[in-house]
């Protein structure tokens, strides 16, 4: 017996007592480092989360207040998730620590966070508690923060209707600080049911696996809602784990036989250049049909690289899928066809800087995140490039408590992604974030593209890449600068890395860097869901916050920069 995704309930809290209703034997299922498994079953996911909503009306939540949650992937979070649902509140999943070096920045935004957010409680656990201190002092809680162990009371559920706020999710700020996105519960259901009526039609089980973080959409809404609609078998991870042992999630997939399973473009490289054939002894990939490849822009050399490289484990050609969607939307906005291999198009690089998409033999490659999901609709020109708008039922009902920001974002009824694009035979091909494109000369460059030139460069860590143009004091025009971090164990000397670098960078795009600086693992500034934030990059280094230790001092200068910038870069870099 299956939940219905044909008539999907109006909320997360009625679509968790149909889940639990139906009683399939299914659920959620937590692995861990060492591949243990932890099972609760969809009736105990509602019954723990019943006593827990229950706990947080004990403790003077009500309808309405925002509950900020800081819990690792684990039961622990859907207690404190659902429960907050069913006490009819608003949970706000909120990144835990993982940083310790950078405890100062995390308590920070944490705090802005929360204060952004106007969270009452804050649900967390003793082992985050002893970390999290600082951020909950500058935020202030009027509820204060708890263990959500603690969180224990007479079993509820409170009814609430479609239109009332399901969750916050902060959006990424690669560009900006992070907004609070607020979103209904029609918007997310009808968003999960969108993604469900596409890769399960019929009555066929469909088991998924996801290690990505659940205070992200992709994994939240991706993941969890789509399973929950299902009442179907979801495989957790922690991002942690998968960062530690990419393979994990591999083995996880072969193991359960799922076959679906969403991630950043990021993770298929990791896997690529981390995971060994002995980890993979035994595998079975041949039921993942639905391998989604989205929240950051898709490298078609990543895709290849993947399915070469683990076919041998009968991965299929055609389960890599790119998509398309961002928090505003609840998450997805377009999908590529399923079932057949994702399809690319080579752009004439000089046409694509004017804004025109000329298809070209020897182009640039870009891959089609494809066509839009029921009910959703994109407004971007045919053939040229420009802002990427998108309307439909899954959009958020605004930045809460940020009226301004929501009305800059929403006009008519559409909404403003902030990226480019354009269409080519009727699917969606991106450029960038208009906020991040590298203008040189007058014409404009995608940076990722820049970015991931340098992937193919032994030594440096792939997806580790930050491309900005810069007007140094005293030049006559912008220059390209790229950040770059590199592994602990690069086979030589930085001097000729950073060279590599740029001369991968000048035979992929035709762009010359003005300057290159080679960094220490883990230094480029990132979003809570991973994105490298290539402005505030830009902005720590020239604030000297971004310079290098001393075994990575690297760096490389072209004559795009005045020889006055020339000598205060040697002064800085002690050249």
């Amino acid at each position: 017996m299956h939940a219905d995704p044909r008539g999907p309930a109006p909320t997360l809290g009625a679509a968790l007592a149909a889940a639990a209703a139906a009683d399939t034997g299914r659920g959620l299922r937590f692995l861990d480092r060492h591949e243990r498994e932890t099972r609760v079953d969809w009736p105990d996911v509602y019954a723990r989360a019943r006593r827990a909503a229950g706990g947080m009306l004990a403790r003077g939540v009500r309808p309405g207040d925002t509950v900020g949650i800081v819990l690792p992937t684990g039961p622990a979070f859907f207690d404190a998730f659902f429960g907050a649902v069913l006490a009819g509140a608003v949970p706000v999943p909120l990144y835990p620590p993982v940083r310790l070096g950078r405890l100062t920045e995390y308590h920070a935004r944490t705090a802005a966070m929360m204060t952004a957010a106007r969270v009452r409680l804050l649900l967390t656990d003793a082992r985050t508690w002893r970390i999290l201190g600082e951020a909950v002092a500058l935020a202030r809680p009027p509820l204060g923060a708890v263990d959500i162990a603690d969180v224990t009371g007479e079993p509820h559920h409170a009814a609430v209707s479609g239109d009332a706020l399901a969750f916050v999710q902060f959006s990424s700020g690669t560009t900006v600080a992070p907004k609070p996105v607020a979103l209904q519960h029609r918007a997310v259901i009808a968003n999960a049911s969108a993604i469900l009526g596409l890769i399960a039609p019929g009555d066929e089980d469909q088991a998924g696996v996801s290690w990505l973080p659940l205070y992200h959409d992709m994994g939240l809404v991706g993941a969890v809602f789509v399973a929950l609609l299902r009442a179907g078998d979801l495989t957790l991870l922690g991002p942690e784990v998968f960062i530690g042992r990419p393979g994990l999630w591999l083995r996880a997939l072969g193991r359960t036989g799922a076959h679906i399973s969403p991630a950043p473009n990021f993770a298929y490289a990791l896997c690529v250049d981390r995971v060994t054939d002995a980890e993979m002894d035994g595998v079975d990939l041949s039921r993942w049909r639905y391998a989604l490849n989205g929240a950051e822009p898709v490298s078609p050399a990543t895709l290849r690289r993947f399915v070469d490289r683990f076919a041998a484990w009968g991965l299929r050609p055609d389960a890599l899928t790119p998509v398309y969607g961002l928090a505003e939307a609840s998450l997805a906005v377009t999908f590529s066809a399923l079932d057949e291999p994702f399809r690319t198009t080579r752009f004439d690089r000089a046409a694509l800087a004017e804004g025109r998409a000329v298809p070209a033999a020897d182009g640039v490659e870009l891959v089609s995140v494809g066509t839009p999901l029921p009910g959703m609709a994109v407004d971007v020109p045919e053939g040229r490039v420009g802002p990427v708008k998108v309307s439909g039922p899954s959009l958020f009902a605004g930045y809460l408590h940020q009226p301004e920001r929501t009305a800059e974002a929403m006009v008519d009824g559409w909404l403003d992604t902030g990226d480019l694009g354009f269409l080519h035979e009727g699917e969606l091909y991106l450029t960038g974030r208009a906020k991040d494109v590298v203008i040189l000369r007058g014409q404009n460059h995608a940076p990722h593209e820049i970015e991931q030139a340098v992937d193919a460069v032994e030594g440096v860590r792939t997806g580790c890449a930050a491309a900005v143009a810069w007007r140094a004091e005293g030049a006559e025009e912008e220059g390209l600068v790229v950040f770059v971090e590199v592994k602990a164990d690069a086979p030589e000397g930085p001097t000729p890395l950073a060279e590599r670098c740029s001369t991968a960078i000048l035979t992929a795009t035709g762009l010359d860097p003005a300057l290159v600086v080679l960094l220490a693992p883990g230094t480029l500034p990132r979003t809570s869901s991973g994105k490298i934030r290539r402005g505030e990059a830009l902005r720590r280094w020239l604030a000297g916050e971004l310079l290098p230790p001393d075994q990575v001092t690297a760096w490389r200068l072209a004559g795009a920069l005045a020889k006055g910038t020339l000598a205060h870069w040697k002064a800085r870099l002690g050249g």
